[in-house]
């Protein structure tokens, strides 16, 4: 294990670019994870698979909480922060080289804008009127699942992402396989776009009790944490059967909404779909996954598991 070291802050976009450009001069590998903060250990896995991807490797974490992914009515003002605490998490684990955490990536205008098409606006539109225009977005892959309830969000989180590479200039990246439609997004837009950077999808961490962690984690009651505790098993018991021969993905389907009404959740969607295209299948007889949104009290919670039945 690396001995702790404190990574660089940087605040600057100009510094942070030529920060990486010295780190490739010198024959590293750059090396992002992306987050927008209060890390836990599902974070630091990914700077672990971060630090392993190159040798030589300058690590390079970003914190910065997005305010183009959220709507008004979403929780960015309640999102949980601990700068300080984060810091002291990926010291601790001696392969981060630097922490991006800029006060705002936006230019904010001078007036206000009418809402945007379809009348969704985000709050960085909602606060910064005529600044901030151009967004990025992965037309298809961001339909369904979660941009059915969220239609801001996959444009915020493209966008900021792109910002990013275009900042950082990486060469590898890496992303947390639980916001999966966030990853498949990222990869098709990589590709779409030719940005020359690898992304690496790292498997989902889960608390000791099966929990998938996530920073949103912190607001579930006792009670609510429990509950949603059904998640993850119901999940397990659907690849479960899967494997055993039950390939129907709307018995599948109606079994997961069952088991996470019966707790009192409030389920957001339930869906199996194609891996990579993320296109709905109605029988499971090639790489699929299974991908869960609920509400427990005021926490939406986003879980999925990968079934391939042929191997």
């Amino acid at each position: 294990m690396a001995a702790a070291r404190e990574p660089e802050v940087i605040r600057d976009k100009a510094a942070m670019r030529a920060w990486s450009r010295r780190r490739r001069a010198e024959g590293k590998t750059v090396a992002v994870v992306p987050t927008m903060g209060y890390l836990h250990q599902g974070h630091l896995s990914l700077v672990s698979a971060a630090a392993a991807s190159a040798d030589p490797v300058a690590v390079v974490v970003t914190i910065y909480v997005n305010p183009s992914q959220f709507a008004p009515t979403e929780d960015l003002a309640i999102y949980p922060s601990d700068f300080a605490g984060d810091l002291r998490k990926l010291a601790s684990t001696g392969v981060v080289d630097a922490v991006f955490s800029p006060p705002d990536l936006y230019d904010r205008g001078t007036g206000r804008r009418a809402a945007a098409s379809g009348g969704a606006v985000s709050c960085l539109e909602e606060e910064a009127g005529d600044g901030h225009e151009t967004w990025v977005r992965v037309e298809r892959l961001e339909k369904g699942l979660c941009g059915a309830s969220r239609p801001v969000f996959f444009r915020g989180v493209a966008t900021i992402v792109s910002k990013l590479f275009n900042i950082i200039e990486p060469d590898v990246a890496v992303f947390g396989k639980k916001d999966y439609q966030q990853w498949r997004i990222i990869c098709r837009m990589v590709r779409d776009l030719d940005f020359a950077i690898e992304i690496i999808g790292s498997e989902i961490m889960r608390e000791a009790d099966g929990l998938a962690m996530s920073s949103r984690n912190v607001h579930l009651s006792p009670v609510e944490r429990e509950k949603a505790l059904s998640i993850n098993r119901s999940l397990v018991d659907a690849r479960t059967a899967a494997l055993k021969g039950n390939t129907d993905c709307e018995q599948i389907r109606n079994k997961i909404v069952q088991t996470l009404t019966e707790t009192g959740s409030q389920v957001d969607y339930v869906e199996i779909v194609e891996q990579e295209s993320l296109i709905h299948v109605e029988r499971i007889d090639g790489p699929v996954v299974i991908c869960v949104a609920a509400w427990f009290g005021k926490v939406r919670l986003i879980d999925n598991i990968e079934i391939d039945t042929r191997t």
